[in-house]
């Protein structure tokens, strides 16, 4: 039974990627309420701090904590919001719903997750399913011949990575590096407050800041040499000229012999460009005793049978926020080739937009024939509670 069209909202804890599967591409809407030291009164839920006149000291209030949903009063909030007239308008009663929710959920977060859904909003049918599981299933579709398929996704609060076996999730070779987003954000905002500027309450702008000029290097120390030069030998240094929220709405780096047309605050950024990033692959830089995402990779592979091997090298996808930093896949490359055993061929994925890749990947799904059998309805739900969930949904 094909269905005509179905909403899928992948519930990232940074953003919310959101639309019908008609869609072209989903709107990327921030999962979070903030508010301004400039407005006091109004809380900006989601893309309207677009509206916001002042977003310097935003105070967030977030519904994931470490990885999970926590804060319910948050989530709704923005649910409610999205789900509205003014936002991506869903009407549940008509249309199925998949929405995605992180690896090892807790039960009682799945529990309230699908009580939510079916009956304060009042869906006729739910699919609750891991944001890697669209992926996997996203790239089997590009790649049919792929048999396996190692999906890292670098997250806001995680890194994961997860081997696929004939679509079938390896759970005991699923990786966890407790380094995303959020904590290179944390970790600039600490390094400029320590070196220039007091920016520890400028969440928002050093997010910016960090998406607008980090990089992943792909030697470390001959980029830490570089950047020890002088200008113009350092061509790595540049200025990053600070919004005033009046003509500069978003900052924007400048090279250092761009003159100075007019009066404006910026940050000099030099190794910091490259040492956040740098994160990724050396956990312990913060005193985050892990792997790094190359060394976690091949844990992962050699969890699984050895006859897999071979498939999982030649077919690993990148997602996430943090694997729009340029550089990423050379890096990743390099790393995990001179580690990898030579008779084996190495692929490394990265999607035109890693951020909306599992959203098309429910897009894809939703015109699965088969897929009426992964969902549950509601009158499933009524009946059999939250059993049927935990029998259907393999999280």
């Amino acid at each position: 039974m094909m269905v005509d069209n179905v909403y899928i909202v992948d519930n990232g804890a940074y953003t919310v990627k959101v639309e019908l599967s008609k869609a072209a591409a989903p709107r990327v809407i921030p999962n979070c309420i903030m508010k301004a030291k400039s407005e006091r009164r109004r809380p900006f839920i989601g893309d309207q701090v677009e509206e916001c006149r002042d977003a310097s000291g935003l105070f967030y209030l977030l519904p994931f904590q470490k990885g999970f949903l926590i804060n319910w009063d948050v989530q709704k909030t923005v649910w409610d919001y999205i789900f509205s007239k003014e936002c991506c308008y869903g009407n549940f009663s008509e249309t199925p719903l998949i929405v995605t929710e992180p690896y090892f959920n807790f039960s009682n977060i799945q529990e309230a997750m699908s009580e939510i859904f079916f009956e304060e909003y009042e869906c006729q049918s739910l699919l609750r399913i891991n944001a890697g599981d669209l992926v996997n299933y996203h790239y089997r579709k590009e790649h049919p011949e792929a048999l396996c398929c190692l999906v890292i996704d670098c997250g806001y609060s995680f890194t994961n990575i997860v081997p696929y076996i004939r679509d079938k999730k390896q759970k005991l070779g699923i990786r966890r590096i407790d380094i995303g987003g959020k904590v290179l954000t944390n970790h600039l905002k600490e390094v400029i407050s320590y070196r220039q500027l007091h920016v520890m309450d400028e969440t928002h702008v050093m997010n910016q800041v960090k998406e607008d000029s980090c990089y992943v290097a792909l030697d470390f120390m001959k980029e830490m040499e570089i950047a020890r030069q002088k200008f113009p030998e350092n061509t790595i240094a540049r200025d990053y000229v600070l919004p005033d929220y009046t003509s500069i709405r978003r900052g924007y780096l400048r090279g250092l012999d761009e003159p100075d047309t007019v009066e404006q605050q910026t940050l000099r950024l030099n190794n910091e460009r490259f040492s956040i990033p740098e994160l990724l692959f050396h956990p312990s830089d913060v005193g985050i005793s892990q792997m790094g995402i190359p060394e976690a990779v091949v844990d992962s592979i050699n969890s699984c049978p050895p006859e897999t091997h071979p498939h999982l090298y030649a077919n690993i996808v990148v997602v996430g926020g943090c694997a729009k930093f340029p550089g990423i896949r050379d890096r990743l490359y390099r790393d995990l080739r001179s580690v990898t055993p030579e008779e084996f061929d190495l692929n490394i994925y990265l999607p035109d937009d890693p951020v909306t890749y599992a959203w098309h990947g429910g897009a894809h799904l939703s015109r699965d024939p088969e897929f009426y059998s992964y969902v549950v309805t509601k009158e499933e739900f009524e009946e059999e509670g939250h059993s049927i969930c935990f029998e259907r949904f393999d999280i």
